[in-house]
């Protein structure tokens, strides 16, 4: 069940590095792309930085709106992530292609990606490396986890199939693995 992540805490849904897709919305239309180099990088507000290259569908619709969605997939959903980062959103309608589901985010335009992991609303804060490093810094305004893998703040998977993924390079992906306890000696 989607539960609310307290948005203090909401870095816990990225922090481990995993795949993301960006969902945007502007003008009646709407797009998914896959992203890897997203990442948390402040708590208070609560701010995550994602590239998102220009020339693409994502970029316009994020440039038209100022705000995005992010979707934290499972590992079932890999061969979706993959072709969505594959297919033209200008071509082709990745949602009705690749079977995703939007459902409506509650403080943002853009579509949360139905049977995802977690979900981050997000607005964009600062566009000054965009034109250079395709770089947009974003306030997370709302997030949410399924709570039968995020309880508590902490990630507990079980089942491959609801892991999240890491991409590495051309289509080949790492599921994320188990966790260890590290202790500091005294």
């Amino acid at each position: 069940m989607r539960v609310p992540v307290e948005l203090r805490r909401s870095y816990r849904l990225l922090n481990h590095g995993p795949v993301v897709l960006v969902t945007s919305a502007a003008g009646g239309r709407t797009n998914v792309m896959p992203a890897a180099w997203v990442m948390p990088v402040d708590f208070e507000p609560p701010l995550v930085a994602a590239v998102i290259a220009e020339g693409t569908a994502t970029r316009e619709l994020v440039d038209a709106s100022g705000e995005l969605a992010l979707s934290i997939p499972p590992a079932s959903m890999l061969d979706a992530v993959y072709e969505a980062g594959q297919a033209d959103g200008r071509v082709v309608d990745k949602w009705a292609r690749l079977g995703l589901r939007p459902a409506p985010g509650s403080r943002v335009a853009a579509p949360l990606v139905e049977g995802c992991l977690g979900w981050l609303e997000c607005r964009v804060v600062d566009r000054s490396l965009a034109g250079k490093m395709d770089l947009f810094v974003c306030e997370t305004v709302a997030a949410w986890a399924d709570d039968e893998v995020f309880r508590d703040g902490e990630w507990r998977f079980s089942e491959p199939d609801r892991r999240t993924v890491h991409h590495v390079a051309a289509g080949r992906f790492f599921l994320t693995g188990d966790a260890r306890v590290a202790r500091a000696k005294r």
